[in-house]
């Protein structure tokens, strides 16, 4: 059965590149956020397998997204996006959670490594 994936980017650009590499290679996309407060309110109403998460958003980062999601469901996976390959934001992300790391601009076959990884 196809994965369900949530993408949440404020760019607009990048979730529909992302939901380009995805779809292509069988998954289904479950929803889009422009922010983390949107993908946390997404989150509980999609019940997504997988969620993409970019780190620098307005409202909410990710890493404050990320966290939310694991308070709601501790099983959540999730794959952070960002441009910076900030170690410490790197290190942030992982111990709130995340299931991996995707330094943009990203290659589609490390992004379809990653979510294999995260959810199979």
């Amino acid at each position: 059965m196809a994965k369900n994936i949530l993408i949440c980017d404020d760019a607009a650009f990048m979730r529909m590149m992302i939901k380009d590499i995805l779809t292509k290679n069988g998954y289904n996309i479950a929803g889009e956020a422009e922010n983390g407060a949107k993908a946390v309110e997404k989150y509980s109403e999609v019940k997504p397998d997988l969620v993409m998460m970019d780190i620098t958003m307005p409202e909410m980062d990710g890493i404050q997204a990320l966290k939310k999601i694991k308070e709601m469901d501790p099983g959540a996976a999730v794959i952070m996006c960002s441009a910076m390959g900030q170690q410490a934001m790197v290190i942030e992300s992982i111990q709130s959670g995340a299931k991996d790391f995707i330094v943009k601009p990203f290659q589609a076959d490390r992004v379809i490594e990653a979510v294999k990884k995260a959810v199979g």
